[in-house]
């Protein structure tokens, strides 16, 4: 079956972008009316982040996000499969592009918006020199592979894992590349710190902070939002002053920074993660009552 699902994506690629947004739009509201789980992960997402919004906008914003994770789940498809002319043409830069192509060790913060890979993807087309970006291996081989090979479609790139990753992003800053991180997800408390994420302690880890200082690199957010032509990347200027000595008092910044990125567009972050499942003083987790 994970052999035929890469046949489909394969085939998906040919398809026309509005035919293929269109499949995905359909997509993400069966997903909406049968991934009930998830469903209310969101609600209880959205409710902690956004209390004085309504419940209709609330619920609003999280059918527009099943409808575009799906979507780009779908464009995989056309990403890794289809002609670069194709690729580059769906990936649109605003804003300051060339802040990206100076030749300085830089890490890229790339929160967890749907337009994920297709920012990787604009990246390693654009950026020459090493890049590197951290992912979690498939349980499914097929599949990693899939992924892993779609990744490394372009440019010079080091897709590592999280327990061999350390070196191989020492050797990429070191000569000034650039690593793509997604450090905004719960991975449990063991490598975390509590800091505060719209109003509430959420279990982060503070590897951006890290990972900087070990490298000696800027810090520049990278936000790429889904459109009906494609997508439209944007990379916003290096933050002052960061990293510090302070990792805790940088990861706090780094949430602050993520709440004003996630209000320009909240139907395209990632809701169906148990983000505040990690609790401080073993609190009963918001999601027990949703189980």
């Amino acid at each position: 079956m994970s052999r035929l699902g890469v046949v489909l994506m394969r085939c998906l690629a040919w398809l026309p972008l509005p035919v293929l947004r269109a499949l995905g739009a359909f997509l993400g509201w069966v997903l909406y009316a049968f991934a009930l789980r998830r469903r209310r992960v969101g609600d209880i997402n959205l409710a902690i982040a956004f209390p004085h919004a309504s419940l209709g906008q609330r619920r609003q914003w999280l059918r527009a996000h099943f409808v575009a994770f799906a979507q780009a789940w779908l464009d995989r498809s056309w990403l890794w499969h289809a002609s670069t002319e194709v690729v580059s043409q769906r990936l649109k830069w605003v804003g300051d592009a060339s802040l990206i192509e100076a030749s300085e060790a830089t890490v890229v913060f790339a929160p967890h918006f749907v337009g994920l890979d297709a920012g990787w993807t604009a990246l390693s087309l654009r950026k020459s020199g090493p890049l590197a970006t951290i992912y979690t291996p498939q349980r499914n081989e097929v599949v990693d592979a899939w992924m892993r090979q779609g990744r490394q479609r372009f440019g010079d790139v080091r897709v590592c894992r999280r327990e061999d990753g350390l070196q191989v992003i020492r050797s990429v800053l070191k000569q000034h590349g650039v690593l793509y991180l997604l450090p905004d997800l719960n991975h449990g408390i063991e490598e975390s710190v509590f800091v505060p994420l719209f109003d509430r302690p959420a279990a982060t880890v503070p590897s951006l902070s890290r990972l900087a200082r070990v490298g000696r690199a800027r810090v520049m957010p990278m936000v790429t939002r889904l459109t009906s032509r494609g997508y439209e990347v944007s990379v916003l200027p290096a933050w002052s002053d960061y990293p510090t000595d302070d990792a805790v008092a940088d990861t706090a910044r780094m949430n602050r920074e993520l709440e004003g990125l996630i209000r320009d567009l909240v139907p395209q972050y990632h809701w169906l993660h148990q983000r505040f499942k990690s609790t401080p003083h073993g609190e009963p987790s918001p999601y027990d009552a949703a189980s």
